[in-house]
């Protein structure tokens, strides 16, 4: 049932019932408006009341029903709000836990609302590239006046309701039960006439054209490529200006541009694409999870570390094991300085951050982690090292107990084979620094066991992790990925390129950081230890040599003061080294290549096509379950430009067959074996189709 409909003495309470948020889906409206009209042609009925059942008043649209015809069809969501604000008699709204953006909108539609404290008041359109369409940036500033009103909509953060109790967005804050207060306040008005609308108020505010003019400024350099907090500002610049129904066509004209704009598209893909990351076909929602009460860490260098804080972060105590005293302790106190300096610019409380602490503690002994739940490995990326560690886990950890490895790019199934257990190795990435970046890769092995994934996804959502899984390979998603990014980068030196340029070109494209400061800051020396690797397992796959060069310099990056970039002491900016300048064009002679003037365009399509392609292939391999969990990958891991919806969709956005195109082209110059063109990208491009 998607609301309820009940009559209490001469009340009439209508309840929004459609799990988890009560989404005001089709079903949802057309079961409102039904139970509005019941209670007007109801003699005994002299008030209606609209709440939420469960832990919501609402959260506004039913995601599930997106770009579906059930989303537009009648009653709409305008529709909906008219039936309530030109209703005979007094609606009340009993607002509770969540009241979102297109709830907001309804309970703005009614002519009284009451709250509860604690409730969650937001409308987060704008985080979707979209602004509010059903009247909430035309209601919003008549009760709470221009500049709290704007503030909410461009933003889209939630407010607590008692912030905003002094406003005429509620008329009452309820004290005790929601629903016995709304009755209460229900016959209190009943008798009243004629009935409040919002949309009578008018909007008051000295000199709003000198605000808005300043709001716009304000937000226009901080909106970046988004266009939406723009078009939020003219919204609700037209409350202030115009008449309610002059500013709800503006409002409507701005909501239809915005659907249409790439970036929104892209927004709106990243939010579906997170929630699809954590359904796997083969593993239901009802999988039992196995209870993680108690995680171990093995390693407390920056990588173990991290990872530590991320179960500290959700309460969870941690344990982590080291061989030597003196690595333990340097762990230990690096974590503890990571949280001070938290704690210094008030990000935490000085309660959380004993809490915090003390939930992490260190051991040099195996059988000090033998009852963990979950134990994550977290040493040196060699293959002889994991097995040692795995045999020995093997040996000590409970039965039942979660093996995890945070391997970047070896192969988990030989990792689970050191153990009689492989159904409880699973793979857990985690991304430094561990406890910032928001991706965790879940790779599933061979063997991995269905309730160990159920477990792991569960509490990658407990750490406020992106948890998206990938199968075996080498680099898993991500860093497989990236290896031809960094191939083509280096190939771009080569031929012309400086490493400013590439990394300025890609960084105006929109990504974070390019590939060169990338590896300065996540240490030069990691890269070359796996193509050293690779040298030997895949000698057919040609590399530049340049960063080898640099490495075989002492050139490590941040930690070392010298990377791609010189570094000077205490400062983290790249400046430009003559050095590695001279070493490129040194090393290009000595392969008789004549170096060119390099376009930017033709950087930035070298570095994102070769993404596309490496992941077409993942996803023909069945690697990645689906192509927005490429794109979520890249979105929440290796800083990909969230207004173009990670290599996927932005593949998708160009048309596959320009994509193939270009590729054909750079397959003519040197290294054209590098632009074989992945068979899912040919077929799709053939049949006029897209990955998403």
């Amino acid at each position: 049932m998607s609301a309820e409909y009940q009559v209490n003495g001469q009340i009439a309470v209508i309840t929004l019932n459609n799990p988890p948020v009560n989404g005001l889906g089709h079903a949802t409206r057309s079961a409102v408006v039904a139970g509005v009209q019941q209670a007007l042609q109801d003699e005994a009925v002299k008030a209606i009341v609209i709440t939420g059942a469960g832990k919501a008043f609402s959260g506004g649209a039913d995601i599930k029903e997106f770009n579906s015809p059930k989303a537009l069809a009648e009653p709409s969501l305008h529709t909906l709000i008219n039936v309530v604000e030109n209703a005979e008699k007094p609606v009340i709204a009993a607002i509770h836990s969540v009241c979102m953006g297109g709830g907001l909108e309804l309970a703005l539609g009614c002519h009284y609302r009451i709250a509860s404290a604690g409730a969650q008041i937001a409308l987060p359109e704008v985080k979707l590239g979209i602004l509010p369409g059903a009247g909430g940036t035309q209601r919003l500033p008549r009760v709470l006046g221009l500049e709290m009103a704007l503030n909410m909509i461009v933003s889209g953060n939630p407010v607590a309701s008692e912030k905003l109790a002094s406003t005429a967005l509620f008329d009452q804050m309820a004290d005790g039960d929601l629903l016995i207060a709304a009755l209460a306040f229900a016959d209190k008005v009943a008798g009243l006439r004629p009935l409040p609308r919002v949309r009578d108020l008018r909007v008051d505010y000295p000199n709003s054209e000198v605000f808005l003019q300043l709001s716009r400024d304000t937000v226009a350099a901080m909106a970046g490529p988004f266009p939406a907090p723009l078009k939020c500002v003219e919204a609700v610049a037209a409350a202030a200006n115009k008449k309610f129904d002059d500013g709800l066509k503006v409002e409507r004209e701005l909501f239809l541009q915005l659907v249409q704009t790439t970036e929104s598209k892209a927004l709106r893909h990243a939010f579906f694409g997170e929630r699809a990351a954590s359904k796997l076909p083969d593993v239901p929602d009802d999988t039992p999870i196995r209870a993680i009460k108690t995680v171990a860490v093995i390693g407390a260098g920056t990588m173990g570390g991290g990872i530590a804080m991320n179960f500290a972060n959700a309460g969870i105590p941690v344990t982590i094991l080291e061989m030597q005293q003196e690595a333990l302790d340097k762990g230990l106190a690096t974590i503890r300085k990571n949280y001070e300096n938290t704690l210094k610019k008030g990000k935490l409380t000085q309660e959380k951050f004993e809490q915090r602490v003390g939930l992490i503690g260190g051991t040099l002994s195996y059988d000090a982690i033998a009852q963990a739940d979950l134990v994550i490995e977290a040493v040196f990326e060699d293959m002889g090292v994991k097995q040692q560690v795995f045999k020995r886990l093997d040996e000590v950890m409970k039965t039942g107990a979660i093996l995890a490895s945070n391997t970047s790019t070896l192969d988990l199934d030989s990792i689970a084979a050191f153990t009689g257990r492989p159904q409880d190795v699973v793979g857990m990435h985690f991304f430094s620094p561990a406890n910032v970046m928001k991706l965790l890769e879940i790779v599933r092995g061979k063997q991995t066991a269905k309730d160990v994934l159920a477990t792991v996804m569960a509490l990658s959502k407990k750490i406020k992790k992106t948890g998206v899984v990938s199968g075996v390979c080498d680099g898993f998603i991500g860093n497989r990925m990236i290896e031809q990014y960094s191939r083509q980068a280096g190939f771009l030196l080569e031929e012309g390129c400086t490493p400013e340029q590439v990394d300025k070109a890609v960084e105006n494209f929109g990504f974070a950081m390019g590939p060169f400061r990338m590896g300065d800051l996540a240490g030069n020396d990691i890269g070359w230890y796996i193509r050293k690797r690779r040298y030997l397992e895949q000698p057919q796959i040609g590399y530049s040599k340049t960063a080898d060069l640099l490495c075989e310099m002492g050139r490590f990056g941040q930690k070392s003061g010298a990377g791609w970039y010189d570094y000077q002491a205490g400062d983290r900016k790249p400046y430009p080294s003559q050095v590695v300048s001279d070493m490129i064009i040194r090393h290009a002679a000595e392969l008789g290549i004549t170096r060119r003037k390099i376009s930017d365009q033709e950087i930035v399509e070298r570095l994102v096509y070769a993404l596309v392609n490496e992941a077409a292939r993942i996803l023909e391999e069945g690697i990645a379950t689906r192509a927005s969990d490429i794109d979520m990958v890249y979105l929440s891991g290796y800083g990909f430009p969230l207004h173009r919806g990670g290599p996927m969709f932005y593949a998708d956005t160009v048309g596959l067959p320009k994509v193939l195109t270009a590729m054909e082209e750079y397959a003519r110059g040197r290294h054209g074996d590098a632009w074989k063109a992945a068979p899912l990208l040919l077929k799709l491009a053939a049949e006029g189709k897209s990955f998403n």
